[in-house]
């Protein structure tokens, strides 16, 4: 005779009739289907019953016995029965996928999930999360049935019970049941260190402010009214909403009401809107936040195209629906998608190349030379070729800077110290729009835009700082500063500028005050501004490429490698997120480095003489160009474009 043992004394429990048939019967049938599974069960607790009784039964034809022999024996013991254990009751799922779970949860953000765990199966903390995300990405794509054995069989949960029929009653827009789950759950939270007493408020207000506007839609004006006076405003909640609210009462339709209320109607949208808002108050282990996995997955994915070494394209957003790459690997983008493969050079200047700038847009590229010259080109973003456009001619003293608009509609020309003039050129007519020309005795070799593109900022090394409009008119201008580079923030009011003692100054034309931001050691012979308008690059004289942060006032990074003696040198950020930095070089070659990284990630060689300045594309983020003194300008990008 045989019994089944559970640590070594007593008869097997339910549960464990069920490990002892799985492990006896079921080792080589791991992968059944849930029926066979279900089979097993009822199998093993038939079998543990059949073997109780059997074992009772002899017990006592061998006690009969015993008795029969003689009175001289010593009577048998009497057997105590003892009771076995219920056997453990599966989780059913609720209505919206959850599954049941008794009524314990303590409204922490981290719930007790192992004392609702099947027998024998014990997991970490993070496992539990990790089977939870799973079930509920399962739900969201449809596949009910195995998020609900994924449930049953790990013991676990989605949601607490309350938040589970919470969910299902605000759906169906059943505003009673609703309520009274709302209660539910505030007696759930309300004595939890984690959740504000006011964000509890703000909860039954976003709920009652949902049943209000469904009235209203509706028709039902005096059931609105009796939860404006006896539900909404006894909460004694964000009274102005309230007012806001009893306003509505007034709407002659729902078409009106949905416009002034900014609220798209009664319906799945509005209601999911409401779970969303309830659901940044609630702890993830009463509701978990929709979508959570695929959230996870996607900041993860962020998070490495951001520290991807090569990776100049768009980095995928955290909330974004569709992930760009695989998740079966670390994301690496290849050094063959990068702007570092010659792809064409254009000769059709007769000198030095001082500077090139891409429009907003991208689609044009123009080029100033010291051959008195503005030349725009064409980008064919398919092919990526640039194909020559036209020439603006009539400078006198060369062009060494050139600045698009930030609409597109102008480009805007200066030229070296001896340049007294600012050209503007209308690019929708291809045309001179205006000369600008204040004195005879000025030197403008430094320009920038406002953000409105009506009105731009120039100046030059012998103290001439002037505010102007889009015609050239003067508006405004500070006498005696020394500009080298200039930078518009965009409040569009403060102007950033490099002047000839190694400082960036702010100057705020609206009340006329400046102050000093960055002070550096050597003289800042060019400046870029990033699009965020927080990072400011700048060329120093004997030093190289310098990131500064401008709200902070610090240095971020000393960019390594490149030469840069007295020359003007022009730098740019990079790629979609501008966390890439391209500078040219007196050493004839283009640096490129990663913004979190002082060692260059490429160095590229082509030209024979002094590289003057770099662009790269706004929109096509793998394309940039340099321009030389070896009378060129060379475009780069991927390889498989390659010349």
């Amino acid at each position: 005779m045989f019994h089944f043992k559970q640590n070594g004394d007593g008869p097997l429990s339910a549960g464990g009739a069920y490990r002892a048939a799985v492990t006896s019967r079921g080792r080589g049938v791991e992968a059944d289907a849930a029926d066979a599974e279900g089979a097993l069960v009822i199998s093993a607790l038939r079998g543990a019953r059949r073997a109780r009784a059997a074992e009772r039964e002899r017990a006592s034809l061998a006690s009969s016995e015993s008795g029969d022999e003689g009175a001289g024996q010593r009577p048998p013991r009497k057997r105590t029965r003892r009771l076995s254990p219920e056997p453990a009751a599966m989780h059913q799922p609720c209505t919206n996928g959850a599954v049941s779970a008794p009524h314990h949860i303590n409204g922490d953000a981290a719930a007790t999930n192992g004392d609702l765990q099947a027998p024998g199966v014990r997991m970490s903390q993070t496992d539990q999360e990790i089977v939870r995300l799973i079930g509920q990405h399962l739900l969201s794509i449809g596949l009910e049935r195995s998020a609900a054995l994924l449930m049953e069989e790990s013991g676990l949960h989605l949601e607490h019970p309350a938040a589970a029929t919470f969910r299902q009653h605000v759906l169906a827009g059943d505003w009673v049941k609703a309520d009274h789950d709302l209660r539910a759950l505030h007696d759930l939270l309300q004595d939890s260190p984690h959740v504000d007493p006011h964000n509890l408020a703000e909860m039954k207000f976003v709920v009652l402010e949902q049943k209000y506007l469904e009235h209203l839609e509706a028709g039902r004006v005096l059931d609105a009214l009796h939860v404006l006076r006896n539900e909404l405003t006894p909460l004694q909640h964000d009274t102005a909403r309230v007012h806001r609210l009893s306003a509505l009462m007034m709407c002659a339709d729902a078409a009106e009401l949905q416009a002034r209320a900014r609220w798209p109607g009664a319906g799945p949208l509005s209601r999911a809107a409401v779970l969303a808002r309830v659901q940044g108050v609630l702890p993830p282990a009463l509701m978990m936040a929709p979508g959570r996995l695929r959230a996870l997955l996607a900041q993860a994915v962020a998070q490495q195209a951001a520290r991807c070494r090569f990776h100049a394209a768009p980095r995928p957003s955290p909330h974004a629906d569709h992930i760009p790459f695989s998740l079966l690997a670390d994301h690496h983008c290849s050094p063959d998608r990068f702007p570092i493969h010659p792809l064409q050079v254009l000769n059709e200047h007769c000198d030095e190349v001082w500077y090139c700038k891409w429009s907003p847009d991208g689609s044009k590229l123009a080029s100033g030379s010291k051959d008195n010259t503005v030349m725009i080109w064409d980008f064919d973003p398919v092919a990526k070729r640039l194909t020559f456009r036209k020439s603006f001619e009539g400078h006198s003293f060369g062009v060494s800077y050139l600045a698009w608009s930030p609409d597109g509609r102008y480009l805007l020309s200066a030229g070296h110290e001896d340049c007294p003039d600012i050209w503007i050129w209308n690019m929708e007519t291809e045309q001179l729009h205006v000369k600008m020309s204040h004195s005879t005795e000025d030197s403008l070799t430094a320009a920038a835009w406002h953000a409105s593109s009506d009105k731009f900022v120039c100046g030059g090394a012998r103290g001439q700082f002037y505010h102007c409009s889009v015609d050239g008119t003067l508006v405004n201008s500070w006498d005696g500063v020394r500009v080298n580079a200039l930078a518009c923030r965009a409040d569009g009011r403060s102007v950033l500028a490099a002047d000839t003692h190694h400082r960036v100054r702010l100057y705020d034309f609206a009340d006329l005050s400046d102050r000093n931001v960055i002070q550096e050691e050597h003289a800042v012979m060019a400046m870029t501004l990033n699009a965020a308008d927080t990072l400011l690059l700048l060329n120093v004289a004997n030093q190289g490429v310098h990131l500064w942060d401008i709200r902070a006032r610090a240095l971020v990074r000393r960019f390594r490698g490149l030469s840069q003696g007295h020359f003007t040198i022009h730098a740019c950020f990079g790629g979609a997120q501008q966390d890439f930095i391209a500078s040219g070089s007196e050493d004839n070659k283009v640096y490129i480095w990663h913004m979190n990284g002082e060692e260059p990630i490429a160095v590229v060689s082509g030209h024979t003489r002094c590289v003057n300045a770099v662009s790269w594309n706004p929109v096509h983020h793998d394309v940039l160009v340099s321009a030389s003194d070896d009378f060129s300008l060379r475009l780069w990008g991927p390889r498989s474009h390659q010349c």
